[in-house]
């Protein structure tokens, strides 16, 4: 039976936690990545962000960013790897203890933004999010782009590794994903974001911009909390791939 981890970068958006839009994308989910004080969030949003992860029984992940909420964790930073590895410790530090708090734990680990697509071909700095996070504990999954490198680097920095496909993302023909510069770079469709889910899924395949296909092997999907019309997106990509038997589960079985 194929089977897949759905998740979802949460606790970023303050309106979304206090209007029920962040918790009732939870639905539909097996797995959050909780932003933890460098790109967004902060000890409130990660509690509550927490607090309804654990009501909806989904796995709970930090999600460490660029510090730099002027844009949203989104920009390159030239900051060196120690500084890097320093960030991330105290961003995973942070939630894990109010984690503590709330009588749960972490399972997993997810850079954000432009930390992320940077050490999906930087092994520098993905070794330095490694030894962030190993400066904290090893028990944990690393999650990175699949088909890149950061995965290696993970894998040989002794972690447990999980590669991400995208629901909602377009991508390039070299399975990078296409930059948000493009209009189109982004998955608004319900029925597009679920049948390229499906592809992903079943045929370990999607189709790129321009048309041609690329090869996707991953253990898990995301949905963007912050994508247009998330909820929805989030409902048809679950119900398309139960539908087709897919077993949807987190990463920790």
């Amino acid at each position: 039976m194929n089977r897949i981890d759905l998740n979802c970068d949460m606790g970023e958006i303050p309106e979304a936690i206090a209007d029920g839009t962040q918790e009732a994308l939870m639905s539909s989910l097996t797995s959050v990545n909780i932003a933890c004080g460098g790109h967004a969030g902060d000890d409130a949003s990660m509690k509550a962000t927490i607090e309804q992860a654990l009501r909806h029984k989904v796995a709970i992940g930090a999600h460490p960013g660029y510090p730099d909420r002027a844009n949203f964790g989104r920009l390159e930073l030239n900051l060196s790897m120690d500084a890097v590895a320093d960030f991330v410790f105290d961003q995973v530090r942070a939630l894990v203890s109010i984690a503590q708090s709330c009588g749960t734990q972490i399972t997993h680990v997810k850079p954000h933004g432009a930390l992320y697509n940077q050490a999906a071909n930087n092994p520098e700095l993905a070794s330095a999010i490694a030894r962030g996070v190993a400066k904290w504990s090893r028990e944990v999954s690393l999650v990175g782009l699949a088909g890149s490198c950061m995965l290696d680097v993970f894998r040989d920095a002794g972690f447990k590794v999980a590669a991400e496909a995208f629901a909602d993302r377009r991508y390039e023909s070299d399975g990078s994903l296409r930059s948000r510069k493009f209009p189109n770079a982004l998955l608004k469709d319900p029925a597009e974001a679920s049948q390229q889910a499906l592809n992903i899924v079943e045929r370990g395949k999607v189709i790129a911009a321009d048309g041609s296909k690329v090869t996707v092997d991953a253990q898990t999907l995301c949905i963007h909390g912050d994508t247009p019309g998330a909820i929805q997106i989030a409902a048809a990509v679950s119900q398309k791939l139960r539908q087709a038997g897919v077993l949807l589960s987190s990463l920790v079985r």
